[in-house]
């Protein structure tokens, strides 16, 4: 195969994708790697990359690599500083991560951080540029769910303020240790999860006592499979909505994400009312690379 022009990389805790690109920024290969931030130290980032994209090197090529995500967190490869909202997510020309191989130029990208109240994202960011880049007059809210789900408030393309729950937090807690684990099974019961969430929605101060009716119920009374789960997750982000609603009450909602998990936010806010749309996290991650190497060209 060809040479490629440049790599664009999505350095994740636990994952890393990696695309070659061409001249016209268009993807010619692409590979992943579970060799995610988190077990790696500083001094292991620059082998895996190495590995992953020899076969797209030519012989004597200097290439550059541009990274988002959590290379560059504080336990990263090398921190990117946060540049503050409100600001582009695709403005910044990063920072040089130092590398071995002379050959090998590699810049990785800011998170974004919120003053106050205090709030940070690193990752996410470059998903909300690729959407601007494709939709550069969007006035609305993106939700980005995960293990920190992030609501951001974009305007003017750029982000103005934004919050973070988290929510996948604490569904991977109280599944795994808490009691509740013990009532957890079954596949995924749809009308159970949007019960639950409308239930947290309207009254979010008695999330506590109905997460500890799921196990209550699995006690005394026979469940379908599923329903304990799927309850779970409804009242977790039943509850996320009802502390959200500022940024979705009276806005055009987008949910940004992994299929199944998006759909069930997007199933959960058109039941309160809301106007919202799904697309799809992978994608756009690396429509924001392309934008910010864009801005890069252009701005040096």
């Amino acid at each position: 195969m060809a040479s490629a022009d440049w790599i664009a990389a999505d350095w994740g805790t636990s994952r890393l994708r990696v695309w070659a690109m061409d001249a016209q920024d268009r993807v010619i290969a692409s590979a992943a790697s579970d060799q995610g931030m988190g077990g790696l130290t500083a001094e292991g980032f620059e082998p895996v990359l190495a590995a992953l994209i020899a076969p797209w090197r030519g012989a004597g090529q200097r290439l550059e690599v541009l990274i988002c995500g959590m290379a560059g967190a504080r336990q990263g490869w090398v921190e990117a500083p946060y540049a503050a909202v409100p600001c582009a997510p695709a403005g910044s020309l990063g920072v040089t991560a130092p590398t071995h191989d002379p050959l090998l130029s590699v810049r990785i990208l800011p998170g974004l951080c919120q003053r106050d109240p205090a709030d940070v994202m690193r990752g996410e960011e470059t998903q909300i540029a690729g959407f601007i880049a494709a939709d550069p007059g969007y006035d609305g809210t993106m939700c980005l769910p995960g293990t920190h789900a992030k609501w951001v408030r974009v305007a003017g393309g750029s982000v103005q303020r934004f919050s973070t729950a988290m929510t996948g937090e604490m569904f991977a807690l109280l599944g795994q240790q808490s009691v509740l684990r013990h009532s957890l099974d079954g596949e995924w019961d749809a009308d159970a999860f949007a019960a639950a969430a409308a239930e947290a929605l309207a009254e979010p101060q008695g999330l506590s006592g109905a997460l500890f009716g799921i196990r209550a119920a699995s006690l005394l009374h026979p469940v379908c499979a599923g329903a304990a789960l799927a309850r779970l997750s409804g009242l977790l982000i039943g509850a996320e909505l009802a502390a959200m609603r500022q940024y979705w009450q009276d806005a055009p909602v987008t949910v940004i994400g992994d299929a199944a998990l998006a759909s069930a936010y997007v199933q959960a806010l058109a039941n309160a009312g809301c106007a919202v749309r799904q697309q799809d996290g992978a994608a756009l991650a690396l429509g924001g690379l392309i934008a910010a190497r864009r801005f890069g060209r252009d701005n040096t």
